[in-house]
C-alpha cells in the first residue's frame, strides 16, 4: 500500500508541474534566442521515435568510468584498463548514454583520447549509433589531465575581481578540456558562499550575488564560447542549482532552511544570469531545503527552474542523489520510488553512477504507468539536444595537432597572471613589505613546501591528496629560495603536529624576517567538514614561539575558507592571503613578497574574527547591536572587499548626475581615482548602496557596482557607474521584485553621498 501511495505521489508531483506551466505561460521558454531552430528540432523528433525504451532509459543514464574499467569500482587496476566486456554490457546492452569521471586519477591527454575513442567506438555498435556524453570536474583548469594548466581555485579567482580573467580562465580550460577530448564540464560553482565553515567556500566566487553573477557568467563564456560544437568549446554546467551552500550546519549536504524571499533575492539571480548567458546544463543540489529534498521538488525543478526562469538544458543530479532519497533523506520507501520522484520532478540525466540497476527500474516504471513515456521523451530530447549543439553526432574525436596551445607558456601566463591579480595583501604594518631581496629570512609552516596545498581539492584527484604525480611546478619554499638571496627553509611544522621546535628557534633567531605559512591540507566536499573555524593549535603555537624570539612575522595564509587567527595575527606585522592559488601560486606569492608584483586582491568574503560572529557584509542593522547595546557587533578580522596595495590611492568625492532617481532613468555616479604613490597599481573600485528605509528591512549595504582598473604612479582615471531602479531593487513581503520610495545613501572608497527615488505616479 506504502508502495502504491509514492506512485500516486509521483503522479500529483507531474500533475502539479504541468499545471504550474500552464499557469504560468509567459514565464516558459522566455528567451526566443535559446528555442531550438526548426532543423534540429525536426532531426531530434525523427530520431526519438526510433528509439525503443530501452535506449530512452539509457540515455537518461550517466555512469562512472569505473563501471568501464578493470578492477572494481574505487579500486581499479593500476595503471588503468578498459574492460572490454564491461564496455559491450554498459554501453551496448545497457545503451548508457553518458560517462562521467577519471577512475580516481588523472590521465595524460593521449590516454584521455585511447578512453574516449574506444567508448564512442563501442557506443557505434548499438542500433542507434548515438554518441556518448563524457563529463569532468575541470573546475580550475584541466585538473585530471597530466600537464594540463591549472589555474587558481574560484574563490581565489573571484579575489582578482576581474571578469576578464574569469572568461580567460574558461577558454583555456574549455580548449585544454576538449584538447582531451571530453566535451562537458561540471562547472562553475554557482553557489554563494555566505557560510566560512562550509567545506567548498573554495569553490565558490564569494559572499556576494553581484561579484558571483559577473564572475559566473563570464567563466560560462569562456567555457562555451560562441558556438558549443567549436572544438575548442565545453558545455558548461551551472552547480548546485539551488540553495546547496547555505546549510544550518555548515557541513556539506546537511539540510538548509531558507525563505523563497531569500532564495529569490541572493540565490535564484546568480543562476538567471547563466541561464541568459545560455549554460547548457545543471546539476541539482544535493540537499534539501525546508525539509524538501531538491532533485524530487517540481517547485524548484519545474516551476522555478523551467517555467519562470526558461532554463531549456539539460537537468542531471550529483553522485548518487536519486538512489538517496531513499537510504538518506529517508522521503522514498524504495530506490525505484525515489526514481520515480525524481525523473517526475523533473531530472534528466541521472548521475547513478556505479548502479546498473537504474535503466531497468526506470523502464518498469514507464511499463507500469508511474513515469509518463512524456517525461521520458522530453529529458531524452534535452540529452540529444545538449548532443547535437557539441557537435557529437558529427565528430567525437580531435587530432592533436589542432591544439598547438595545449599546456602552452601562453595559457601558463594567462594562469600566472590571473594568480597575482588574486593575492591579497591584508595586513601591512609599518610597510615591512615588500622584502629587499637580502633580507636574511626564515621559511617555516605546513603550507610552505606543498605543492597539493597550493592547489587544494580536484587536483588529479577528488581530494587533491594524491602526490605521485609529476608536479614540475616549485613549492614556497623553492620559489623563495630562487627569488631572495637569504633563505632558511626549517621542516617540522605539520597541519596539527609542531616539530623540530629548536632547529626553528634557532633559525628565526638569526632571521630579520619569518615567512610563515599556515592553512588547510587539500578536501572538498564530506571530507572537509569542521568541527572548529580555528586554525589548528599547532600552527598558532609556531607563530607564537617565532614572536618569542623577537622576528618580525610575515603570514602567508593558503586555505580555501577563513580559517580564524585573530590570536596570532597581532603578532604578525604583515599577513598575505594567498587563497588556493594553484602551481602558478608559489611564483605568484614569491613576486609579491619582493615586490615584483603589486598585490591587487580584495577578499570576495568577509573574514571572521570569532567562531561566533560569522556575519556577511550585507548584514542587518540588528545586527550591529554589541552587548552594551552600542552599534559596534560587527567587527570582522578583515573585512568583504578589503584589500592593501605597495601604492597609494586617492578616491576624489564622488559626484551624482541628479540627485533624484527616477522610474525608467539612471543616475551616473563618477569618481576620480588617482594613484598617488611610488609605483604603478591596480585598485578595484567598489559601489555600495545603502537602503534607508524599506518594507523588509534593509541590508547596511549592498554591492551595487565594481570596476578594477591598472593606474601608473601619478596617473588619474575617472570611473563612472550607472544606477537603476533594477539595481537596487529587493523581494518584498509579497515575494516580488520592488523598489520603494525613499532615501538611498552611495558609498565609494571613504566617500558617502545620499540620493533619493521618487516613484512616478504611474508606478504608485
Amino acid at each position: 500500500m506504502k508502495k502504491n501511495f509514492n506512485y500516486i505521489i509521483g503522479f500529483a508531483l507531474l500533475l502539479a508541474w504541468t499545471l504550474s506551466g500552464l499557469a504560468n505561460p509567459c514565464n516558459a521558454n522566455n528567451n526566443p534566442e535559446k528555442k531550438q531552430n526548426k532543423k534540429q528540432a525536426k532531426q531530434i523528433a525523427k530520431m526519438l521515435s526510433k528509439l525503443s525504451l530501452e535506449d530512452k532509459v539509457g540515455e537518461m543514464t550517466q555512469l562512472t568510468l569505473d563501471m568501464l574499467s578493470v578492477g572494481e569500482p574505487f579500486n581499479l587496476k593500476k595503471p588503468h584498463e578498459l574492460d572490454e566486456q564491461k564496455l559491450q554490457e554498459v554501453l551496448v546492452d545497457l545503451k548508457v548514454g553518458s560517462i562521467l569521471n577519471c577512475g580516481g586519477h588523472s590521465y595524460t591527454r593521449e590516454y584521455w583520447h585511447e578512453i574516449i575513442d574506444r567508448i564512442q567506438e563501442v557506443a557505434k555498435q548499438k542500433e542507434s549509433k548515438i554518441p556518448v556524453l563524457y563529463g569532468i570536474d575541470a573546475i580550475h583548469g584541466t585538473n585530471y589531465t597530466r600537464d594540463a594548466t591549472l589555474f587558481p581555485q574560484q574563490i581565489a579567482l573571484a579575489a582578482t575581481w576581474n571578469t576578464n580573467l574569469a572568461e580567460s580562465m574558461g577558454r583555456v580550460t574549455a580548449y585544454e578540456t576538449r584538447a582531451s577530448a571530453i566535451p562537458w564540464n561540471f562547472s562553475p560553482v554557482l553557489d554563494i558562499g555566505r557560510d566560512p565553515r562550509w567545506p567548498r567556500l573554495w569553490e565558490t566566487f564569494g559572499e556576494d550575488v553581484l561579484l558571483a553573477r559577473r564572475m559566473g557568467t563570464a567563466m560560462i563564456k569562456g567555457y562555451q564560447g560562441d558556438d558549443l560544437a567549436d572544438s575548442k568549446s565545453v558545455a558548461a554546467t551551472m552547480k548546485h542549482f539551488l540553495g546547496y551552500s547555505i546549510t544550518l550546519t555548515g557541513k556539506d549536504r546537511t539540510q538548509a532552511w531558507i525563505p523563497n524571499r531569500y532564495i529569490k533575492e541572493y540565490y535564484q539571480p546568480i543562476f538567471q544570469d547563466a541561464i541568459d548567458a545560455g549554460a547548457a546544463s545543471v546539476m541539482i543540489n544535493s540537499g534539501e531545503i525546508n525539509g524538501i529534498p531538491v532533485h524530487c521538488n517540481p517547485d524548484i525543478l519545474q516551476t522555478l527552474l523551467r517555467d519562470e526562469m526558461g532554463f531549456e538544458g539539460v537537468a542531471v543530479t550529483d553522485w548518487e542523489d536519486i538512489k538517496y532519497l531513499h537510504s538518506r533523506h529517508k522521503v522514498a520507501a524504495s530506490y525505484k520510488d525515489a526514481i520515480a520522484m525524481s525523473i517526475n520532478a523533473g531530472i534528466d540525466l541521472s548521475m547513478v553512477p556505479i548502479d546498473t540497476e537504474y535503466p531497468k527500474l526506470l523502464k518498469e516504471l514507464v511499463e507500469e504507468g508511474v513515469v509518463p513515456m512524456s517525461r521520458i521523451d522530453e529529458a531524452v530530447t534535452r540529452i540529444l539536444q545538449m548532443k547535437m549543439d557539441l557537435g557529437l553526432f558529427e565528430k567525437t574525436h580531435f587530432d592533436h595537432d589542432e591544439y598547438p596551445d595545449f599546456a602552452s607558456e601562453k595559457h601558463r601566463l594567462i594562469s600566472l597572471e590571473a594568480t597575482r591579480e588574486a593575492i591579497t595583501l591584508l595586513k601591512n604594518e609599518g610597510n615591512l613589505l615588500p622584502l629587499s631581496k637580502d633580507t636574511p629570512m626564515l621559511l617555516c609552516g605546513p603550507t610552505a613546501n606543498s605543492l597539493n596545498y597550493l592547489n587544494g581539492g580536484w587536483t588529479h584527484t577528488w581530494q587533491g591528496a594524491d602526490s605521485t604525480f609529476n608536479h614540475q611546478k616549485p613549492t614556497i619554499a623553492e620559489a623563495m629560495k630562487a627569488e631572495f638571496q637569504s633563505v632558511s627553509f626549517v621542516s617540522g611544522a605539520e597541519m596539527k603536529e609542531l616539530s623540530n621546535k629548536e632547529a626553528i628557534i634557532e633559525a628565526a633567531k638569526k632571521a630579520k624576517v619569518a615567512v610563515v605559512c599556515l592553512g588547510e591540507s587539500t578536501y572538498t566536499e564530506k571530507p572537509g567538514d569542521l568541527d572548529d573555524l580555528d586554525l589548528p593549535a599547532a600552527q598558532k603555537e609556531l607563530v607564537k614561539m617565532i614572536a618569542e624570539q623577537g622576528t618580525r612575522i610575515v603570514l602567508v595564509l593558503v586555505e580555501g575558507r577563513p580559517r580564524l587567527v585573530h590570536e596570532i595575527e597581532p603578532l604578525c606585522d604583515a599577513v598575505v592571503m594567498a587563497y588556493l592559488p594553484g602551481n602558478e601560486g608559489a611564483q605568484a606569492i614569491s613576486e609579491v613578497l619582493v615586490g615584483k608584483v603589486n598585490p591587487s586582491g580584495k577578499l570576495p568574503f568577509t573574514y571572521p574574527r570569532f567562531a561566533n560572529s560569522l556575519l556577511t557584509y550585507d548584514h542587518k542593522h540588528t545586527d550591529r547591536i554589541s552587548q552594551t547595546f552600542s552599534l559596534e557587533a560587527f567587527q570582522p578580522q578583515w573585512e568583504f572587499g578589503h584589500g592593501l596595495s605597495y601604492t597609494k590611492f586617492d578616491y576624489g568625492k564622488p559626484s551624482l548626475s541628479s540627485s533624484v532617481l527616477e522610474d525608467n532613468k539612471a543616475i551616473t555616479v563618477s569618481v576620480e581615482l588617482s594613484n598617488t604613490g611610488e609605483q604603478e597599481g591596480k585598485e578595484t573600485v567598489q559601489l555600495f548602496v545603502s537602503d534607508e528605509y524599506a518594507s523588509v528591512t534593509p541590508s547596511v549595504k549592498r554591492l551595487r557596482g565594481f570596476e578594477k582598473i591598472g593606474l601608473k604612479k601619478g596617473e588619474s582615471k575617472v570611473v563612472e557607474f550607472k544606477i537603476s531602479t533594477r539595481d537596487l531593487a529587493f523581494v518584498n513581503k509579497d515575494n516580488e521584485w520592488s523598489i520603494e520610495q525613499g532615501d538611498f545613501t552611495l558609498h565609494i572608497g571613504p566617500h558617502s553621498l545620499p540620493f533619493t527615488y521618487n516613484k512616478s505616479e504611474q508606478q504608485k
